[in-house]
């Protein structure tokens, strides 16, 4: 659809400001998605996010602080999202033998079962949504990247 159509206007300053409304439009309507077929495993985007930056690490554990610096959305109130994981029996919190006033946070084997679930309906939705070739992907990937250059 195009972005006039989604937000019923035509009246742009300029072609960069549509492309930043673009661009937030686009990552709304692509995180409407995943929440829509994440729900099916009783998971936000912002738990499957922790799943698997949890995953990048396993088997080793991670403290809160490092799986906060990965989060997609810094804004994240990750103890209350690992809490809301430990309830599901996803994850385990330990203290961390290393430094007592720490906490880290390992995978279960529930927790790797439901990231590997959600995970092939994920790439099933990349498959349906994103009608990209590769060539088109990475020319995209580089235009992104060059919008956030400023990033701090």
């Amino acid at each position: 659809m195009k972005l006039e159509d989604a937000i019923k206007s035509t009246n742009f300053k300029s072609p960069q400001q549509k492309a930043v409304l673009n661009c937030l439009y686009t990552a709304w309507w692509l995180k409407s998605m995943f929440s829509r077929d994440l729900k099916q495993f009783d998971l936000t985007h912002e738990q499957y996010n922790v799943l698997r930056i949890l995953k990048g690490k396993y088997p080793e554990q991670m403290c809160v602080r490092d799986i906060a610096s990965r989060m997609m959305e810094k804004s994240s109130n990750v103890p209350r999202i690992v809490d809301r994981l430990v309830a599901k029996n996803w994850v385990e919190r330990t203290t961390s033998t290393i430094d007592k006033r720490e906490t880290v946070i390992n995978l279960t084997a529930a927790g790797l079962q439901v990231l590997q679930d959600s995970t092939d309906a994920m790439e099933t939705l990349f498959g349906n949504i994103l009608h990209l070739n590769n060539d088109e992907a990475v020319e995209l990937n580089d235009l992104l990247e060059k919008l956030r250059v400023t990033e701090d």
